[in-house]
């Protein structure tokens, strides 16, 4: 499945320079506004150290990992919603995310540009959480409208929507966002085809100063503060730093790593936290052509994620062999796993497990 995230936030916070160090696409980063004009969009694997894991025990042409696509958004400003800086084009942009990665600027520089004057966590928040509520106003009001005629009329569906719609209306209208509402199954699915922002769940990234690398600082832990109140995940990373390790090769930056305390680089910590701020998890196919990662939410059943490889491996579903990587580390191969009792067999109703290493049985 592919997962896609929206950096946004105020222009000149760092998310270009975040996004060019996570992606090396090579995104313009500059000391303007506006400076991201057409969104940039960069594909990433996304790190498993468990691939290389599964590769010492079993032979294969390619190892192929999970991917993230990460969409760099023009930075926002007071009055986007109704047209100001790159206005509603990059609103509509972060209506095909997943989940939304807000940059927010921790660190003072008086070469660095802030377009409000002055560096204050809590106010940049608040004026992205403002326009892109606003956005949700006006697709919630457009809609409304559009269903009103059959409520009228009596029609169930269309009344059931209405309610659900003209709820989200008034919360975001209140300055609420609609991802801290616990929404009944139901009213997610009425809910999803109008592809809210603020529904999106929200990964608060602190850009911190290369002093403050573990964001211990006051302004970072402003933001953690606040995406704990509002629950949300958080996140810090120097985007200077990530984009100089970015640049180095593997031996250097190892060293340069070492040298900064830094046990885990940028592009991992924001993968792990993405994932966990979706609800995702990996499995793992192996064999002699490949090994490769792939992306299935928490709580999917075995056809489900049969389902993520080809439709018809869903459809024709018949059972899932399935073993741990520990179970690789410890018998070394496949037929020691199954000599030892340890290969599953697992029916319709299995949850897959963090981890698995499968094989899919189908009909054809």
């Amino acid at each position: 499945m592919a997962v896609a995230c929206g950096i946004v936030g105020l222009p000149n916070v760092g998310k270009s320079t975040i996004f060019n160090a996570i992606t090396a696409a090579g995104a313009e980063s500059a000391n303007y506004p506006f400076c991201t004009i057409e969104p940039n969009i960069g594909i990433v694997d996304v790190p498993d150290p468990r691939l290389e894991q599964i590769r010492g025990h079993i032979e294969s042409k390619k190892v192929i990992p999970a991917s993230l696509k990460i969409v760099d958004i023009a930075g926002l400003v007071a009055g986007a919603a109704s047209g100001e800086g790159l206005g509603n084009k990059f609103l509509g942009t972060i209506k095909e995310t997943d989940a939304i990665l807000h940059v927010v600027r921790c660190f003072e520089d008086p070469d660095i540009i802030h377009v409000a004057g002055r560096v204050d966590p809590i106010s940049d928040i608040e004026v992205i959480e403002l326009e892109l509520g606003m956005a949700d106003a006006e697709t919630l009001t457009r809609n409304i409208e559009r269903v009103n005629k059959k409520a009228r009329a009596g029609d169930k569906d269309s009344l059931a929507q209405k309610e659900v719609f003209v709820r989200a209306l008034e919360l975001v209208e209140s300055g609420k966002s609609l991802r801290a509402v616990a929404w009944k199954v139901e009213e997610l699915a009425m809910l999803r085809p109008l592809f809210l922002i603020t529904i999106k769940p929200v990964l608060f990234v602190a850009n911190v100063a290369d002093d403050d690398l573990e964001g211990k600082g006051e302004l970072p832990q402003i933001v953690a503060k606040y995406a704990a109140e509002n629950g949300c995940d958080f996140v810090a990373l120097s985007g200077d730093i990530e984009g100089e390790l970015a640049g180095m090769d593997p031996a250097d930056r190892a060293e340069f790593q070492a040298e900064l305390g830094i046990t885990e680089p940028g592009l991992e910590r924001l993968a792990h936290q993405a994932y966990h701020l979706l609800g995702l998890q990996t499995y793992f196919t192996a064999g002699p052509m490949e090994i490769r990662a792939w992306t299935i939410h928490a709580g999917d059943t075995a056809p489900k994620a049969a389902g993520v490889i080809h439709t018809d491996f869903e459809a024709g579903f018949i059972r899932a062999e399935c073993y741990s990587v520990a179970d690789l580390e410890e018998y070394k191969n496949e037929p020691a796993i199954r000599a030892a009792g340890r290969l599953r067999v697992e029916g319709k109703a299995y949850v897959m497990q963090d981890g698995d290493v499968v094989h899919f049985l189908f009909n054809k």
